[in-house]
């Protein structure tokens, strides 16, 4: 039995696979957090979080790294770790800080930095030779504006250092860039009380349908597992509205685009880790839009485990503790695997979602998870703002999609006004 650190972890579905993985596993592991309420509020009524099947829960600013890693020791001598872990993006870099410290697996510390700064990775890509798009940093609005004009429209516009799609924009003209611009500005604290870097990504727009890498790094080689595809929606924000694994992509498509992902892998020194990396497959060829140390969430790992048995949760945690995780494909009776996503398009309350109990029963229904009556509803803008879910298999191909989008539209959410 090892037993891993848990540093804070996201609210979603990761809070309970990761805790899933660990304990299939036969392992144990302490949950350290700045505000263990912060998780507790998202359970539903009457259920235990999975993150209380920790062994300990201890309490520290995690905001605070050099405060925080005299305190990891501490903690490290007392109940001794054989791993540090975390699923969520804002604190990624504290855990490499955190293994590094006390001298467990990891990637470098500067290379998980890099990953989750998305101006970093830009510049680290670029001087790689790892394509991209055109790209400029830019520290106020006339930098901005004047930056646009180089770029050129369509761009996006983005923050350095937030998830889940948040403030993400395109922008056609300085108009529309004038909008995004100031609905960032009015952002500059995370929802981890963490100050936002006051500075914005601008990026030229890529034409062409976006996939993910998923891959595992650990042992001084990056394998690629598969090619999850991706739709999006609510423009001019990119709020994911599904996926599917794997990508109904040509081989040599697919190729191209692991190929490109292990490159930005390679270039950031990301060697011991779970990734996800987002491509962009263009005219041009594949453009890499960002790089997540970490599994990908949207239950996109479950969509891999339905298809070929391999638990991306699970090599999370082995790679970890400097194990070799278990990447060998399995027999699983699925070819394709889907979720899509139930996004509201008004404000409200969430009075009910007519058609669950016809959409319970359908053929090749994985999953089916709805908010609850009485949820408060902000029309979507992010990947924050869900209804729930919709999970299918295939067992013939690639028709996951498809069926998952068929059974979501019988879904009809009602939300009356606030």
């Amino acid at each position: 039995m090892a037993h891993l650190l848990m540093v804070e972890s996201w609210v979603g579905s990761m809070s309970r696979l990761l805790p899933r993985a660990v304990r299939e596993a036969g392992h144990e592991f302490t949950f350290l957090t700045r505000d263990l309420h912060h998780y507790l509020r998202s359970a539903p009524e009457g259920t235990a979080h999975p993150l209380l099947g920790a062994r300990h829960v201890l309490t520290a600013d995690t905001n605070d790294t050099p405060a925080l890693l005299p305190f990891a020791e501490r903690a490290h001598a007392a109940l001794g770790f054989d791993g540090v872990i975390t699923s969520c993006d804002y604190y990624l870099p504290t855990a490499a800080r955190i293994a590094q410290r006390l001298g467990l697996p990891g990637s470098p510390p500067d290379a998980v930095e890099a990953a989750c700064r998305k101006d970093a990775t830009r510049r680290i890509l670029a001087d790689a030779g790892v394509p991209g798009p055109r790209f400029a940093v830019c520290a106020d609005w006339a930098g901005t504006a004047a930056a646009a004009r180089g770029i050129g429209y369509p761009l996006v516009l983005k923050p350095v250092d937030l998830c889940a799609g948040m403030y993400v924009r395109r922008a056609d003209d300085e108009e529309q860039l004038a909008a995004a611009y100031r609905a960032l500005a009015g952002f500059p604290v995370n929802a981890r009380g963490q100050r936002r870097a006051p500075v914005v990504l601008l990026e030229e727009f890529l034409d062409g349908p976006e996939v993910s890498v998923e891959t595992v790094s650990s042992g001084g080689a990056s394998r690629v597992v598969g090619v999850t595809d991706k739709s999006t929606g609510g423009a001019p924000a990119f709020v994911e509205t599904g996926h599917m694994f794997p990508a109904a992509l040509t081989p040599a498509d697919a190729a191209a685009a692991g190929a490109t992902a292990l490159a930005a892998l390679d270039a950031l020194g990301l060697d011991t880790a779970v990734s996800h990396t987002e491509v962009k497959l263009t005219a041009g060829g594949p453009r890499v839009v960002e790089v997540n140390p970490r599994p990908a969430g949207n239950r996109i790992t479950e969509l891999v485990r339905h298809v070929t048995g391999i638990d991306l949760a699970a090599a999370c945690v082995e790679v970890a503790l400097g194990r070799e995780p278990d990447l060998r494909p399995r027999e699983t009776g699925l070819r394709s695997a889907a979720i899509a996503f139930l996004v509201p398009g008004a404000a409200g309350e969430l009075e009910a979602v007519d058609g669950a109990e016809e959409v319970r029963g359908a053929p090749g229904l994985l999953e089916l998870q709805l908010a609850e009556p009485g949820r408060a509803v902000e029309a979507a803008v992010s990947n924050n703002e869900y209804l729930g879910h919709v999970m299918a298999g295939d067992s013939g191909g690639t028709g996951a999609r498809g069926r998952a989008e068929a059974l979501l539209s019988a879904l009809s959410p009602r939300v009356v006004g606030r």
